[in-house]
Formats: structure tokens, C-alpha cells, sequence
């Protein structure tokens, strides 16, 4: 994303919040909130533009295949379980709101979070977390970058 499109969107952050307090008649807490956001946005922005001059290529090794060939009926197992469907989601964040609140929300509304800006997304698969990772944009297409992945062990230990 460039700085030119992080500044334009910080911008539209801070509009709609400032839309959403004159229209609803917010109260003085909620607009320290929005000036908070507008002001992390503008951070974040500033932040960017010295990190984008820094970055380098890094050299990666060449990946081996050390494992020894499998058999036909360890193939025909594994081309079993491959075919199965899971549903894959990322999580940006949570919030718990009453029925009332819930239906005040329309078009602007914004729905505070439980999680700070720039804290990566959860990936769950079939409603189990499998890693975290940050939001791209490729050809106009939201996906995400894997940053960390949750061991083997982690997800079996959190499935007891």
C-alpha cells in the first residue's frame, strides 16, 4: 500500500469518525476516541514512510526435499485426506454489544474492537487457530501473510 494510500485512507478514518459523532450526537469521550484514532492513523502513515526507505530484499535458502518417498498406500491415504474441505476465516477482532446497540448499527457505524491497530489477524481453520498474519492487497484482492504459525503441538494442546 502506498503513502499516498495509507494518508488517503487515514484520512477517510477520520472522516467517517467525525461524521458518525455529528450524526449520532456522540459524547465527549467518543470524540477523544476518534481524535485518538485520527492521530495513530497519522503515526502509522509517518511510520510507514521510513520503514518503506529501509527495506531490503531478504536472500532465502533453496528448500530440499529430504524425506523418503512414499508408497502407494501411504499416496492413496494422504490423497484421501487432502480432498476434505475446511473452512478457513482470519479474525480481525471481537466485541461484545447488546441487542439495542446492535441495532442502532447502520451504514458508518463504527464497532470499537478488542484488538490495537496494527496487531495481526488470527487464521482459524474449522474454528481452530493455526496462525496470525497481516492483511495484502494483490491485484486488488484482499489476503494475508502468514507471520507466525502455531505449532503442531500448540494446536493439539488447545484442542484438549
Amino acid at each position: 500500500m502506498s503513502d499516498d494510500e495509507q494518508g488517503q485512507m487515514a484520512d477517510e478514518w477520520a472522516a467517517a469518525l467525525g461524521e458518525q459523532a455529528d450524526a449520532e450526537g456522540e459524547a465527549a469521550a467518543e470524540d477523544d476516541w476518534a481524535a485518538a484514532l485520527g492521530e495513530q492513523a497519522e503515526a502509522e502513515a509517518a511510520a510507514d514512510e521510513v520503514a518503506a526507505d529501509d527495506v531490503m530484499p531478504a536472500e532465502l535458502e533453496e528448500l530440499s526435499d529430504e524425506s523418503s518417498p512414499i508408497n502407494a498406500d501411504e499416496r492413496r491415504k494422504l490423497d484421501t485426506i487432502l480432498d476434505i474441505p475446511v473452512s478457513i476465516s482470519m479474525e480481525v477482532g471481537r466485541s461484545n454489544i447488546n441487542i439495542r446497540n446492535l441495532l442502532q448499527l447502520n451504514q458508518g457505524s463504527v464497532v470499537e474492537l478488542d484488538r490495537v491497530a496494527g496487531e495481526p489477524l488470527d487464521v482459524l481453520v474449522n474454528g481452530t487457530l493455526i496462525a496470525h498474519g497481516e492483511v495484502v492487497v494483490v491485484n486488488d484482492k484482499f489476503g494475508i501473510r502468514l507471520t507466525d504459525v502455531i505449532s503442531q503441538t500448540e494446536r493439539i494442546k488447545k484442542l484438549k
